[in-house]
Order: C-alpha cells, then sequence, then structure tokens
C-alpha cells in the first residue's frame, strides 16, 4: 500500500479514482451529489490556490482510502491548522489500520508544515472513529456544529 499526498491541480485520473472511492461514503448522505459534481468539486479544491488537500492510500493502483482537509488560521492555536473534512477507508478495506496509517501521514505532513493543530468531528455513535483519534492523541472538544447551505 502506498500513502501519498495528490499533488494540485492532479490528473483526471485521480480525480475520478478519489470520487469514485468518496461516492461510496456519500450514499449515507441525504444530498448526494452526482459523480460529475463530485468530480468538479474535488477539482476546485486540487486548484493552486485552493487551501485544500487530498491524501489517498493506493493498493494495486486503486484508491482504497483518502484524507480530505482545508488549512485555515485559528486564533486559538495562534497559526494555520487544518480541519480534517473527510477520513474514508473503502467498506472492503476496513479494519486493516488504513485510516490510522492515512491520519499518521497526515498528522506528520502537517508538523513538517509547521502546522499548528487539527480538528474535525465524527458521528456520536461512531465508537471505532472515535477509539481511533483518541489513540491517535486526539481529544472531545464539546461543541455542537452549525450548517447552512447558501
Amino acid at each position: 500500500m502506498k500513502i501519498y499526498k495528490v499533488e494540485k491541480p492532479g490528473t483526471k485520473e485521480e480525480i475520478a479514482n478519489i470520487a469514485g472511492l468518496m461516492m461510496e461514503q456519500m450514499e449515507q448522505l441525504s444530498n448526494v451529489p452526482t459523480p460529475e459534481k463530485l468530480e468538479e468539486t474535488i477539482a476546485l479544491a486540487l486548484q493552486e490556490e485552493c487551501a485544500s488537500e487530498f491524501f489517498v492510500a493506493e493498493r494495486n493502483n486503486e484508491v482504497i482510502g483518502c484524507a480530505f482537509l482545508n488549512k485555515g488560521v485559528a486564533l486559538d492555536k495562534g497559526g494555520y491548522y487544518i480541519w480534517l473534512n473527510d477520513l474514508y477507508v473503502k467498506k472492503a478495506e476496513r479494519k486493516q489500520g488504513i485510516a490510522k496509517k492515512l491520519l499518521l501521514h497526515v498528522l506528520q505532513w502537517a508538523e513538517n508544515e509547521g502546522l499548528k493543530g487539527i480538528e474535525l468531528e465524527t458521528g456520536m455513535n461512531n465508537e471505532a472513529t472515535k477509539r481511533l483519534y483518541n489513540a491517535l492523541g486526539f481529544y472531545d472538544i464539546i461543541s455542537k456544529r452549525y450548517g447552512r447551505t447558501l
């Protein structure tokens, strides 16, 4: 297995492979984008001027895991930090430590970049994911996230 950061602007093949994996994750959402719209959004995130990054895990030239993040500035952290939007591993590839390896790769990259922290959210009942995050030094931040589509 190989884990790497997708170099911007990404190739059409990389974008299509990431979209294929992320469509599996999005099947559980109420507002699922079309594959074309998802590819368009991934291409947007991979534009040079965008503060987003993708990391992928590949095995035999197949994308089996992905981390998608955005860099922002946090006043409380005193600099740049990461918001981890998505960490997803293909259902058939789970329970092999792929998510952990992906997240460790992201953390190493963030430290090398001089970033000050990382934040994310997970479902309240997602015990396996919470165990992973806690094992890697993440801690609970008590809050309620709100959103609005524009």
